[in-house]
């Protein structure tokens, strides 16, 4: 069994068949090909070829999990089976419920395989977490009704719960009547209802006792039964009666003492039993909900164990008298416990649980033995004290060592295939609570963290290859890393701190690690210098272990042997790098530079760095113990790329959460859960919506607005009789919907509610005039938005839950940006945080927040990549600080000016108090005084200007300010546009002031956060390393916008929500509003298990949609030619197209040179090779790679500009492949020069481009590609022409691509090209050309350096002088090729 479990386990993840195996003589692809994959027309169905050639070899095989996936990929359902070909299988709800039926009734069927049974539990599992979709809802509700509880083992275990809960005991008369009222059919319906689960858990308890010839099969469909009931406790719906019926039949006991648990070999089933019982004992509410505190469960554990005191003393004087009266504390341990039930026999234990309604009795067919061992172990489980999730919590360390980074736990997370159930948490569509649902994000969290950090640690070591020197035993290593330094002697401790009052661990530890770096290149010698304050680097003791001797151990292990040399590992925290003498590197950029102005070259570094004191407290005690000293072993040092090095901030962040009880806004709490109305969140929902928003500049004419509210009645106000022109002021009715928006009854998630006909009331107000400068003028908006773009701009200006589905080219960008701008001027006391998932995304949104009319002073931009931002002005915390005091010494000049202009003596401009001064003595006198000289009636043109006192401060602004020709009252309105312009200085003044009194930079940066900004952005990475330090500074905010929420993790979607510490109990917020596309792109995650099992990459946004929250979905495309878009366009419901791309010309002429404005070309082996692995996931393909760079020459000989050509891959080593191919053909030859950019598939989501190259890289398998949501991404970046480089076998086998991939298909696979063009061509799309077809990397290669020849004679006949002389490096079958040298670490060494 032990080897079976372990060729289980060893099953590689990447098990889907290549190309060679699909065509190749495989069983099932002769199959194919004989039966239905050539076939012309529908292919003929043989129920005994379905048989006896698949069905009878499958079950032969025991269903393996490749023979699955190898009739997958041949399209075996869809092309043969007729059900699924006609398209009637689950098409109606009769069929499905039919189906599923008949799926419970075989589950049940003990006659049938162990393993079909297992699928078939697999099957209900899925069914059980698909809860959003109403045809599965329908089928599984009925299975977990209260009728279940006819199955509880007495009347009197009922009644005490419905003495707990009195909303029970209605539903339960209620069920007892509907099964009354029921006719025989639909009696025994419900008889099979309500007993189904209780008939499953019997069998599973008779598996738990197998014999041992059964026993591995018993073993896996235990651990799908551990699985499925995990999964029904940890959802409100479904725990709400099953978790009553699980304690009742002790199903916890039963596991604990079955022999499959008891066996040490099986770890995967005792640590779902564990996490079987974190679940059954969460502190929630099954009926109501709400998460119960831990004074509430320490009350609920007392309350327990004064009824067994109770009983103990009625019952059992003489011998539990001691229990009975001892103190709670002493006997909630399990010890104490079983030592006091060991004076009670055998019928007196039984007798106790009958008191305490604790179930003693099975059916007869049930091989449970309620014995002696059995009575104690639910008498003990019931009454010990269990850790709550934040104790649990608590207890992890978010640092490794090297027992919990490679405990069996987590390295069997790295082998899972599917065919077996993982024993860590999912991310489901409902959580218990909020507490519940950061408890899951903080196992899975850290389980990703660590595993990540191994894989660094496993790469390492291979790189430094430890060996044992011989005859010493010592271990020397002979290879080398850039990541990691051998420590030449070990670290010295500097200080231990004394704990902190109520720890047992050292406040801190801080010790010295010197490093030899005189050996390392200048880079990366400067990246070790580059280690910043709390960097995390990781202490290694390492030896080497011969491989004879792991052989000898016989043990099958995950680990490699390179791993197994790891002895110990610690964690230390960078607190400053020293040079050789003790200095600081106080510019790791470029180096120390020594008095000669040379840099550095000393041989050491002095790195200071604060140990784990949690892992120092036990190495010392095992030190002073006579082992040996951890610290004296460790000889490696290695360090991470900042970007992934961030783990322990964000898992600190999770676990501060988690541990606290964090609040969410009442209006939001249900929605986020998953539970009530999906719609409660929406604004028309909300008691506190306003019902008059001013759109300023989101309409741009009447006809706009009209457009723009379709269904509705828009009606001018009453002081208008006409259209007129805007900005606009919107007054709705806020009851539009019908009484059923107020029925105490919850929508389900798939009923539409009914609305009535909006009646919307437009008004307009003259925007004020804002001085007399040309750049007081406001930045008003000039996109005319669709009406679904202005209804997702309403929904985010009003409070609550706002939802913005944006397909490719939809424009969710501007929508986001129109929506802070709204906020930002109808509500100018709240503030707002922008949250994006990178810097790239979150730069192109705020560049677009800088151009709209909001004052850079409220705006802030947080993180590392303000660097990259295309403005003038630096956003940063010290760059806003510093433009602050510029304009301060710029507005003071101006107060000065306006002395002048009034004759005011004195230094009115040496600080904003003595300008505040000035404006309160001088300044408002004087405005009042012409306020009071222009008020009579009969005050003309001449007469205001002639009294506006500030005539020769305004002398350098556009002359004349008061024109003749103008009325008193444009003449008024002017006059009180310039002293808006000078009470803004004032007012900006007051706003610099504090900087004035603030001395450190670090305070001014501090205060400008949480007081001044009022629009503050952040990626949700920095948000989430940061949350504790910036919730610390009093931080707080009323709006989030998130942009591509889709590819946030749901974790890091949360943080933003709970940036800032709650006021009375309660987070301020009064929206949040979501944008993104979860049918493009979701968060990445590296490891398959945590992807697909634990569903880690769910975001909020993916799950509220899923939910059937309201969402807005934009519809109308802007940004590719309609053919185009007609690739990704049946992704989605309705996308249409906007004018511009049908009649712009650029979109409607055809691309210079190709025959196509997109194809699919089909790239054969090139040299004799397809794709390529030198290293693990760094895929390449060097004949996709040169044709790219070929295609792209092709297009700068016919001109097209490098700006407007972008060349994506989908993997990260193709990337690197197509970098060295350009540096060595295009970057230095003025001829060609790089692309745009040069990236993949992934990083690119949220750009686009003119045109783009696409290399799909992969030739056996389709690869992570198979996710359709990273094809929708490939095909929606260009704007006019794609061109596609793969290998079409791979990629027509796959039938979830199918739909993009038919049409490209429908055209020729070689490249068309057509001569005689040059860029921009007048050739329009729709015109016929006679093609040139161009066959392999070679021919197409041959003819560009043919043009690349004729460029350079043209341009040699134009001048003869040496600066048109050109280099023609290009692609050809007579130029060497290249490739790419992945081992770049070695190539850093002297």
């Amino acid at each position: 069994m032990a080897l079976r479990k372990s060729a289980q386990e060893a099953r590689p993840a990447d098990s889907r068949p290549t190309v060679a195996e699909l065509q190749g003589d495989n069983h099932y692809a002769q199959l194919a090909k004989k039966n239905w994959l050539k076939a012309s027309g529908p292919s003929r169905f043989n129920p005994e070829l379905l048989k006896s050639g698949v069905w009878d070899l499958l079950e032969k095989e025991n269903f393996q999990f490749r023979s699955l996936l190898i009739l997958e990929n041949l399209r075996f359902l869809e092309k043969y089976v007729p059900e699924i070909r006609a398209r009637h299988i689950f098409v109606g709800k009769s069929e499905f419920s039919s189906l599923f039926r008949r799926i419970l009734s075989m589950s049940l069927d003990i006659s049938l395989n162990t393993i079909i049974r297992t699928h078939l539990l697999s099957f209900i599992t899925t069914a059980f977490q698909s809860l959003d979709s109403g045809l599965v809802r329908k089928e599984c509700a009925p299975l977990l009704t209260i009728s279940i509880w006819h199955n509880l083992s007495t009347e009197a275990a009922r009644e005490s719960r419905f003495e707990r809960q009195s909303i029970w005991r209605k539903a339960w008369r209620t069920s007892s009547k509907r099964y009354e009222a029921a006719d025989d059919a639909a009696k025994a319906r419900l008889r099979f209802e309500r007993s189904w689960l209780f008939s499953m858990i019997m069998d599973f308890f008779n598996r738990l006792y197998e014999t041992a010839e059964q026993a591995f099969e018993s073993l896996v469909y235990c651990e799908r039964f551990i699985e499925f009931l995990t999964d029904l406790e940890s959802q409100l719906p479904t725990r709400r009666y099953v978790n009553s019926l699980i304690h009742d039949l002790n199903v916890l006991p039963a596991i604990r003492l079955s022999p499959l648990f008891n066996n040490e070999e099986n770890g995967l089933l005792r640590d779902l039993y564990g996490l079987l019982q974190h679940y059954a004992y969460f502190p929630v509410d099954d009926q109501a909900g709400f998460q119960l505190s831990r004074e509430q469960c320490y009350d609920a554990h007392c309350q327990m164990l004064a009824r067994l005191q109770r009983a103990s003393l009625k019952h059992f004087k003489s011998k539990l008298t001691t229990l009975a009266l001892s103190n709670y504390g002493s006997i909630g341990k399990r010890s104490e416990l079983e030592s006091h039930f060991a004076a009670l026999t055998n019928q007196e234990l039984g007798d106790l649980c009958s008191v305490l309604d604790l179930r003693i009795s099975y059916p007869t067919t049930t091989r449970v033995a309620v014995d002696r061992d059995f009575l104690v172990e639910v008498l003990v489980s019931v009454h010990e004290r269990k850790k709550t999730f934040q104790e649990t919590a608590k207890d992890l360390s978010v640092l490794p060592n090297e027992k919990t980074l490679f405990e069996s736990a987590l390295l069997r997370n790295e082998t899972y295939d599917g065919s077996r159930p993982l024993a860590i948490p999912k991310l489901n569509l409902q959580y218990l609570t909020v507490g519940d649902f950061l408890w899951r994000s903080f196992v899975l969290h850290r389980c990703e963290s660590f595993f990540e950090i191994r894989k660094d640690i496993e790469e390492c070591l291979d790189r430094l290859q430890p060996r044992v020197s011989h005859p010493s035993g010592e271990t020397r290593f002979e290879g080398f890393s850039k990541m990691a330094l051998l420590i030449p002697k070990p670290a010295s401790i500097l200080e231990v701190a004394p704990p902190k009052v109520g720890d047992d661990n050292p406040a801190w530890v801080r010790a010295e690690i010197v490093l030899d770096v005189s050996r390392l290149s200048e880079s990366v010698r400067r990246e070790w210098e580059s280690l910043r304050t709390d960097d995390v680097v990781f202490l290694i003791a390492v030896k080497a272990v011969e491989e004879a001797k792991l052989l000898a151990g016989g043990n099958p292990s995950t680990l490699s042997n390179k791993t197994r040399s790891l002895t110990h590992l610690r964690t230390a925290e960078i607190v400053q790098v020293l040079d050789e003498s003790g200095k600081p590197m106080r510019n790791p950029q470029i180096g120390q530079f020594s008095s000669r102005g040379q840099p550095d070259r000393s041989r050491v570094r002095r790195l200071h760095v604060k140990l784990d004191s949690s892992m120092y407290k036990p190495d010392s005690h095992r030190a002073e113990a006579g082992k040996p000293d951890v610290y004296e072993g460790i000889n490696v040092i290695l360090r991470r790329r900042g970007r992934e090095n961030n783990f322990k901030a964000i898992l600190e962040s999770i676990q501060s959460l988690t541990l606290s009880d964090v609040p969410i806004p009442s209006w939001l709490q249900e929605v986020f859960l998953g539970y009530g109305d999906p719609a409660s969140a929406n604004y028309t929902r909300l008691p506190n919506r306003v019902p008059e928003v001013d759109f300023r500049d989101t309409f741009l004419d009447w006809q706009h607005l009209i457009e723009s509210l379709p269904g509705k009645t828009v009606e001018p106000s009453d002081d208008v009789d006409s259209s007129f022109g805007p900005p606009y002021i919107l007054e709705t009715n806020p009851t539009i919907l019908n009484s059923q928006a107020h029925s105490s009854k919850k929508r389900r998630r798939d009923q539409t509610p009914l609305l009535q006909t909006e009646s919307v009331k437009v008004s307009t107000y003259k925007p004020p005039n804002t001085g007399p400068y040309p750049t007081d003028l406001p930045k008003l908006n000039q996109i005319r938005f669709t009406s679904a773009q202005v209804e997702a701009i309403t929904s985010g200006t009003q409070p609550g839950l706002t939802v913005i589905v944006g397909p490719p080219g939809t424009g969710k960008t501007d929508v986001a940006t129109q929506i802070i701008n709204n906020i930002y001027h109808n509500f100018p006391g709240q503030r707002t945080l922008l949250i994006a998932h990178s810097n790239q995304a979150l730069n192109q949104l705020f560049q677009k927040i800088v151009a709209l009319d909001i004052d850079a002073r409220h705006l802030l931009r947080l993180g590392h990549g303000e660097e990259d931002l295309e403005t003038d002005a630096n956003y940063s915390k010290h760059g806003r600080v510093e433009s602050f005091l510029e304009n301060r010494a710029q507005y003071l000049a101006e107060v000065d000016r306006l002395a002048v202009n009034l004759g005011a003596p004195g230094a009115h401009g040496n600080s904003c108090e003595t300008a505040s001064y000035f404006n309160a003595v001088y300044v408002k006198p004087a405005w009042n005084k012409f306020q009071d000289e222009t008020r009579p009636i009969d005050a003309n043109t001449a007469d205001i200007a002639k009294a506006f006192p500030f005539h020769d401060y305004f002398s350098n602004a556009p002359q004349p300010i008061f024109s003749p020709q103008i009325s008193r009252d444009e003449a008024l309105e002017i006059a009180h546009g310039c002293y808006r312009h000078i009470a803004k200085i004032f007012s900006e003044l007051e706003d610099i002031r504090p900087f004035e009194i603030l001395r450190t930079a670090r305070d001014k940066a501090n205060y400008l956060l949480i007081k001044e900004a009022r629009i503050i952005s952040m990626t949700s990475t920095h948000a989430a390393i940061r949350r504790r330090e910036i919730a610390g500074l009093g931080f707080h905010y009323d709006n989030v916008v998130m942009e591509e929420a889709a590819q946030i993790t749901e974790i890091e979607n949360f943080i933003p929500l709970a940036l800032q510490n709650p006021r009375d109990g309660k987070l301020p917020l009064q929206r949040v509003v979501l944008c993104g596309d979860h049918l493009q792109n979701s968060p990445i995650i590296q490891n398959l298990a945590f992807r697909q099992y634990a569903n880690l990459e769910q975001s909020l946004f993916s799950r509220l949609v899923r939910l059937g929250v309201s969402t807005v979905q934009l519809d109308r495309q802007g940004r590719a030619r309609p053919s185009i878009a007609e690739l990704y366009r049946w992704r989605y419901k309705q996308l249409g197209d906007l004018p511009i791309v049908e009649n712009q010309r650029e979109f409607r002429t055809a691309n210079a040179g190709f025959g196509y404005e997109y194809q699919f070309i089909n790239v054969a082996d090139y040299k004799g090779a397809g794709e390529t692995e030198p290293s693990p996931h760094f895929i390449q393909n060097l004949g996709e790679a040169e044709y790219a760079v070929a295609i792209y020459q092709y297009m700068r000989l016919l001109g097209y500009p490098a700006s407007k050509i972008s060349i994506l891959t989908t993997y990260a080593g193709q990337r690197a492949l197509i970098k060295d191919v350009l540096n060595h053909r295009c970057v230095n030859n003025r001829l060609f020069g790089p692309p745009k950019v040069v990236t993949t598939v992934d990083k690119y989501q949220g750009e686009q481009n003119d045109y783009v190259i696409l290399s799909l890289t992969r030739t056996r398998r389709v690869g992570y590609l198979r996710d359709i949501r990273r094809l929708t991404v490939a095909l929606s970046r260009a704007r006019l022409g794609l061109y596609i480089l793969g290998r079409r076998e791979v990629f027509e086998s796959c039938c979830e691509l199918g739909e993009a991939f038919d049409r490209l298909f429908a055209r020729p696979d070689n490249l068309q090209l057509t001569t005689g063009e040059m860029f921009p061509t007048s050739r329009l799309l729709e015109e016929d050309v006679k093609a040139s077809e161009i066959v392999g990397v070679e021919h197409l290669g041959q003819y560009v350096f043919e043009m690349t020849q004729a460029k350079i004679s043209a341009l040699k006949a134009e001048s003869s002088g040496p600066s048109a002389h050109v280099t023609p490096v290009v692609c050809s079958s007579a130029t060497d090729t290249l490739s790419a040298d992945v081992n770049m670490e070695e190539a850093e060494m002297p």
